[in-house]
């Protein structure tokens, strides 16, 4: 920004993001209200949980541990970031987030200090922080008919159970090795084996289990139905379907919990998805369908977020400046939904790519002549040495030189 932006000065910029008191809530909330009047309040609309983990290095980042890293594969260190997107139709936005801080960081009050961690926040489980979004959203008004669940959430039973007891309508996607009873499960507690020993206090039940993949590949030919579930550029998406009504138990309850049981496979056969839904009974199968292929568009949107918007493109170390960007990116992407919006009319196929490449053509942009060129050239070096000299500063003050 620093280098494109006329008159733009780096400590200006860089105090904004990691030092200015402003407050980021306000701004979510804002972004949040804006968003639900543009694709709140409607059958379609839906709040999607999703996470997203952005790699850093060292251990003075907030959040930084070392836990699986979706952009990655594979465990590395990395922040993880938790957020609530509001969807309808082809369109979404994130309205909200939590920073997820691992236990080893809320464990250490000294290191969450130095960080900037607020004395009130204690560790929370990713699918607490996903909850207790749901419930703000729901507080603030914001206009969903149901939440959109990916595998990552949707094997968190707890969670589950606390979205049903809520009345919330959810889709949950699961792994292909999630258990499943194809009967009610009848928990009981079985009697002693002798007359010795204490009386048993854990419940049982003789109703066998299935994983789904199980199930879904004992299923006959004629048993799938092919759907038409998602609109695309390339005509309607089409794929095969399977619906089951199962029950779930966590071993605790004096009952089972009935859902539906939705299997997509593409026409390929390949690529196979599974999930859970608590939608009533009567909800006709081309809905359950179409609820279940939404994610795609906000798996979209965390594309365009972290593509051209930023989203993981930052340097910052404190629990405040985390915020105040992700608050800034969540504004970068209501700001690109209400253009796409305004324009659909007119340009149709409109993406955010097509708006960041307009504003950069239209946009003032610094002149850059050759002293210019040098100059940052010059500022580059300087940060960079600065970083090394600090590292080996405090690599000699630990007596490691």
């Amino acid at each position: 920004m620093i280098e494109k932006v006329p008159d733009a000065d780096y400590q200006a910029v860089q105090h904004f993001i990691t030092h200015s008191p402003w407050e980021y809530e306000p701004v979510m909330e804002q972004v949040a209200d804006d968003c639900n009047r543009l694709l709140g309040g409607t059958p379609d609309s839906a709040l999607f949980i999703d996470e997203s983990s952005i790699p850093k290095k060292g251990k003075k980042s907030v959040g930084v541990a070392r836990q699986w890293c979706g952009r990655l594969g594979k465990v590395d260190n990395c922040q993880t970031g938790v957020f609530a997107a509001l969807n309808k139709g082809p369109y979404a936005a994130i309205i909200d987030t939590r920073l997820y801080l691992p236990a080893e960081w809320t464990d250490d009050r000294k290191r969450c200090k130095a960080a900037g961690v607020p004395d009130t926040v204690a560790f929370e489980t990713k699918s607490e922080l996903a909850l207790e979004m749901v419930l703000s959203a729901r507080e603030r008004g914001i206009g969903f008919s149901w939440v959109g669940i990916d595998s990552g959430y949707g094997k968190e039973t707890p969670f589950l159970y606390a979205l049903d007891d809520l009345k919330e309508t959810f889709v949950a996607d699961v792994a292909k090795d999630q258990s499943i009873y194809l009967e009610e499960p009848l928990p009981y507690l079985p009697e002693r084996s002798s007359s010795r020993g204490r009386q048993p206090t854990r419940l049982v039940c003789d109703a066998p289990r299935i994983r789904v993949d199980q199930w879904a590949s004992s299923q006959p030919e004629e048993a799938w139905q092919r759907l038409s579930f998602r609109e695309t550029t390339k005509g309607k998406r089409i794929a095969d379907f399977l619906f089951r009504k199962v029950w779930l138990w966590n071993k605790k309850e004096a009952s089972g919990r009935i859902f539906t049981l939705i299997v997509r496979r593409e026409p390929d056969k390949h690529d196979i998805k599974y999930s859970l839904t608590n939608a009533a009974a009567d909800t006709p199968r081309e809905r359950l369908a179409f609820m279940q292929g939404q994610r795609y568009f906000v798996e979209r949107s965390f594309q365009d977020a972290k593509s051209y918007l930023g989203m993981g493109q930052y340097q910052v170390r404190s629990w405040q400046s985390w915020h105040h960007h992700m608050a800034l990116v969540m504004m970068a992407m209501v700001f690109m939904l209400e253009v796409k919006l305004e324009q659909h009319r007119d340009v149709s196929l409109l993406t955010v790519a097509d708006i960041v490449a307009l504003l950069a053509h239209y946009l003032p942009r610094r002149d850059l002549d050759e002293e210019e060129l040098f100059r940052q050239m010059e500022r580059r070096h300087k940060q960079r040495q600065e970083s090394i000299d600090s590292a080996y500063a405090v690599q000699k003050a630990q007596g490691i030189m």
